[in-house]
């Protein structure tokens, strides 16, 4: 999928356009016991109620590509017979309306979904997508391209109430209650099959976390049996390790410096295009960039086959997920500097007397802890 197709099914999923005629799913504890279970009529909710729905099923389709979303691809073997894709084409087919299917959907994501000692709640809905056909200036004209039936997964956790002061107005006091349970955000959830080229696509399903640090690897294989994809972290710290440790003497601040510019400049050229398709790279366009910022061809060869060795064959790069554009952060042991990425080339590496520095010029306002500092003209006047 690309972002442009999640956002139309995000415009889809509200409570005047979704087809769903139930919400299903359960309540359960930490100790993984289900409390309750949910199977209510849509149509006879309140209006707020139907909107709070909506909302946490948006959620899922939300945190970007390749970073809180990503793909889930099944091979052509699982799609023709296989218990984890016959399952799910199963509650695609019947609306969640078989109950021992969608119950075994729960027991799996029960027995392997990992919700940090949390109550959390599975919210399931069916919904289908009547497509409109859009000419060539994306106007959408009241004829039907196709239609899109899916299913969508929310589990969101559960935090405990509080006591609070609250007024009550028969008494007109104030007096101590205990607030309810309030559902959060959704931490997990998928939706099955995906919409690419505004259609359906039974060979993929798009994956959501809400925490890129948790990969939730058992419950992607009891659900999908398939690869389990890099978190944004693992992505960033595998790069990493490949310039530091290919580069070795060669990875100055300069080639960072170079890397991190040319990168973010890809990411805002890419963004300014509005191209459809997310930016990738490969290792070897990174290579291009080792080449521009003067590394010896040896090492760039070396960083190219470790991130092959890494990421995998045809290994894909997501910048957003190596990189932060909006940031470029220098760290030592004692000092930790943030500097605006436009101005990175004003930092300078210098060794004076023998030891290493970072020179940063401090000629405009200086603020030291919110304070606006003077630093006296002598010490201006000496030269370094």
């Amino acid at each position: 999928m690309i972002q442009k197709e999640i956002n139309e099914i995000r415009r889809h999923l509200n409570s005047e356009r979704a087809c769903t005629k139930k919400i299903y799913g359960c309540f359960v504890n930490k100790n993984k016991e289900i409390i309750s279970h949910i199977d209510y009529s849509f149509s006879l909710m309140l209006q707020s109620e139907k909107e709070k729905y909506m909302s946490l099923f948006k959620k899922v389709l939300s945190g970007g590509l390749g970073k809180c979303m990503v793909d889930i691809a099944f091979s052509t073997q699982q799609v023709i017979d296989s218990p984890e894709h016959k399952l799910l084409m199963d509650l695609k087919n019947s609306s969640l309306e078989n109950d021992d299917s969608r119950q075994k959907l729960i027991d799996i994501i029960i027995q392997n979904v990992d919700m940090q000692d949390s109550n959390y709640v599975i919210l399931l809905a069916a919904d289908t997508y009547d497509i409109p056909f859009k000419t060539t200036d994306e106007d959408a004209s009241g004829d039907s391209l196709d239609m899109f039936s899916y299913i969508i997964c929310a589990i969101c956790p559960v935090k405990d109430g509080k006591a609070e002061l609250a007024y009550n107005s028969e008494e007109k006091e104030f007096h101590t209650f205990l607030s309810p349970q309030l559902v959060s955000s959704p931490a997990v959830g998928f939706m099955f099959p995906s919409f690419d080229d505004r259609s359906t696509n039974i060979y993929n399903t798009l994956f959501y976390t809400r925490d890129t640090s948790v990969v939730q690897e058992k419950l992607i294989d009891a659900l999908f049996k398939t690869d389990i994809p890099l978190s944004a972290p693992e992505q960033k710290e595998i790069f990493t390790d490949a310039l530091t440790e290919t580069l070795e003497d060669e990875c100055s601040y300069d080639v960072v410096q170079s890397i991190h510019e040319q990168i973010t400049e890809r990411i805002t050229q890419h963004k300014e295009s509005h191209e459809p398709t997310p930016l990738e790279f490969t290792p070897y366009d990174v290579g291009k960039m080792l080449t521009y910022s003067g590394i010896k061809e040896e090492k760039v060869e070396a960083f190219c086959k470790r991130c092959e060795e890494d990421f995998g064959e045809n290994a894909v790069l997501i910048p957003t997920n190596i990189i932060e554009s909006k940031k470029f952060k220098i760290e030592t042991p004692q000092v930790k500097i943030m500097v605006d990425p436009e101005y990175t080339y004003s930092v300078e590496t210098r060794v004076i007397n023998g030891r290493k520095y970072l020179l940063i010029p401090a000629d405009d306002a200086v603020c030291v802890n919110g304070i606006n500092i003077k630093i006296p003209k002598e010490d201006l006047q000496k030269e370094v």
